[in-house]
């Protein structure tokens, strides 16, 4: 696996959001994420939410963990903002140190399979300690992802 460590600076992004677990995520009735991800584009919000970051791709944001992979957390689907976006959600991507996890493919089933990697490799990983902040997803291209994961 080729990963990436990437310094980030803190940006904002803005969009719909839910509360979920991982555990509610593999249920189709209690799902919220994906339902919420078509929301997000069949009002074509990446175009339309005001003060859109120039060239900003579209984010996935993971924040607000109560604990661990174990605990509920908010999804945001969103874009960059220069600034917080009324009648949006906004939320605040910490600066730090991310590893990367990159893939290509079919969405969302390869943002899927990645997520199963990043699994796999922090039980691998120990030594390796996740911050559980924030984390995101890039979207930048049809069927490219980078996942970051914020790390201590």
């Amino acid at each position: 696996m080729d990963l990436k460590r990437q310094q980030i600076h803190a940006f904002t992004v803005a969009g719909l959001r839910v509360r979920t677990t991982n555990a509610a995520e593999h249920q189709p009735e209690t799902a919220k994420i994906g339902p919420m991800w078509g929301e997000f584009f069949d009002q074509e919000l990446a175009e339309t939410i005001p003060g859109k970051s120039a060239n900003s791709p579209i984010y996935g944001v993971y924040s607000g963990y109560e604990s661990d992979v174990s605990g509920a957390f908010d999804v945001t689907a969103g874009v960059a903002v220069n600034a917080p976006a009324k009648d949006y959600e906004s939320v605040l991507i910490e600066a730090g140190e991310y590893l990367v996890f990159e893939a290509q493919g079919a969405l969302p089933d390869a943002v899927i399979a990645t997520w199963g990697r990043i699994w796999t490799f922090f039980e691998e990983n120990p030594q390796i300690k996740r911050r559980f902040a924030t984390d995101f997803e890039a979207y930048t291209g049809p069927e490219s992802v980078a996942v970051y994961i914020g790390i201590r």
